[in-house]
């Protein structure tokens, strides 16, 4: 018996100290595109980022940052663009972008086979 609870403690103490659980939950999935960035910056240091970021794909979330990248519509987007029509050097940054977001999600394993990770446009 008191293994079961030593387990449950160890997972209490990691839920305890992940940043989805320390900072706001607004801040995941706010349409501010700063803040979104913020988010991802704070999933980096996170144990559970590469598993939170596969669920998410399983689950093709609609929206919000999960495993430190942006969820739109259920793709994977490399920065949540502001309103209105962007600006020429945004759309050559997002295209950069795009590249590293595929990378990283290659590097995870999920930009592979039949279940691979659909990227926006």
């Amino acid at each position: 018996m008191s293994l079961a609870l030593a387990s449950l403690d160890v997972s209490v103490e990691l839920e305890a100290n992940l940043p989805c659980r320390k900072f706001d939950p607004d801040l995941w999935f706010s349409d501010s595109p700063t803040e979104l960035e913020l988010a991802k910056s704070l999933c980096g240091d996170c144990p559970l980022r590469v598993e939170c970021l596969a669920g998410a794909v399983e689950r093709a979330e609609p929206w919000g940052v999960w495993g430190g990248e942006i969820f739109e519509r259920g793709a994977v987007v490399p920065r949540k663009r502001p309103r209105g029509r962007p600006r020429k050097e945004d759309v050559a940054r997002d295209a950069a972008l795009r590249v590293e977001a595929e990378a990283r999600l290659a590097a995870s394993g999920l930009a592979q086979g039949r279940n691979a990770v659909r990227l926006a446009a």
